[in-house]
């Protein structure tokens, strides 16, 4: 392989309004707003030192424009290009200066055709990590994963880690060996990106990391107090799966967003996958409690790198059941 992908750098959403956004996202959870305009809100968690990890983007439907991956050179984008047009998927490049705060960057369609970029450049900033006057809200770290339904999460799992380097830390399979879903890592942790099986292409969640489990409390304290109880869909709780304990909430334009913490490192050479039974109820929560029917059934859509327009889903491979997958 002749790219290295270092891990999930960002988000982009399409929202319809800025200042519920911002209020949510900064005021509610505590994230940095590096700078804005009258068409864009940019992002990032305290740790960070890059320009943003959230972009949102004001349109008139609430969509999701692409999931970006930082690579580690300029040339792993040119090598990443030959890989995608080699199997016949959509490219598309976007020079330096098209994109505010971001260098060159190769856009592409993966093989579920979820739209994802690539980029080795982006403005760097300086962290708030002992800014610890600025700690509000959750005191969101960084960025820590995505997570798509796909129609068919065995072809999506051989695509990111026979093609694209990815490693699998846990899955789900069904009794007859089918897999439901996998989580993918390429930093050293449980996940940059997981799959599971449902109608898509489309985001289920984008996760952040934060420091610790009180801040998980901390954060339904204060988003209680403005007014967001219902903005609260599932947790908080700790999963069987990753180990992770963790909040999922929906933002004012019904993106899902989850606050994570607690997983663990995936750095070793000889770490095995950990396999999940679907049916295994310390898969779905650890503490048995269960999530509510939206959690599996809303997701938000993706739109085309060309066209601007929704993508058209595809119902699931594997028959139709209710999933019990969580990340």
């Amino acid at each position: 392989m002749d790219f290295s992908i270092i891990r999930i750098a960002r988000t982009v959403l399409h929202v319809l309004d800025l200042q519920a956004s911002r209020k949510f996202y900064v005021d509610g959870l505590g994230m940095i707003e590096t700078e804005s305009d009258e068409n864009h809100i940019y992002l990032r968690g305290l740790e960070e030192h890059s320009h943003h990890s959230l972009l949102l983007r004001k349109a008139d439907k609430a969509v999701v424009e692409v999931l970006s991956y930082k690579v580690e050179k300029e040339q792993d984008l040119n090598e990443i290009e030959k890989l995608f047009i080699s199997k016949g998927l959509k490219t598309k490049w976007m020079a330096k200066g098209e994109q505010h705060a971001i260098g060159r960057t190769l856009r592409v369609h993966d093989i579920s055709g979820i739209p994802l970029e690539f980029f080795a450049e982006m403005t760097t900033v300086d962290r708030m990590l002992q800014r610890y006057d600025l700690y509000s809200g959750a005191k969101i770290q960084r960025i820590d994963h995505v997570n798509c339904a796909v129609p068919h999460v065995q072809k999506a799992y051989d695509f990111y880690v026979k093609d694209l380097g990815f490693s699998c830390s846990e899955y789900t399979d069904t009794e007859d060996g089918e897999l439901w879903a996998a989580w993918l890592y390429r930093k050293p942790t449980v996940h940059d990106q997981a799959f599971m099986s449902g109608p898509g292409p489309k985001l289920h969640h984008f996760a952040y990391t934060l420091t610790d489990r009180l801040s998980v409390l901390d954060c339904c304290d204060v988003l209680a107090s403005m007014g967001y109880a219902d903005s609260i869909e599932r947790g908080p709780g700790r999963h069987g799966l990753s180990n992770a304990f963790f909040l999922y909430l929906r933002d004012p334009d019904g993106h899902r967003i989850e606050l994570y913490t607690g997983d663990y490192l995936t750095s070793d050479p000889d770490l095995k996958p950990k396999r999940w039974d679907l049916n295994d109820p310390l898969r779905q929560t650890f503490w048995g409690h269960k999530a509510p029917d939206r959690w599996f059934n809303e997701t938000s859509p993706f739109i085309d790198i060309e066209t601007g327009e929704e993508i058209e889903c595809e119902e699931p491979f594997l028959e139709q059941r209710k999933p019990k997958i969580v990340v």
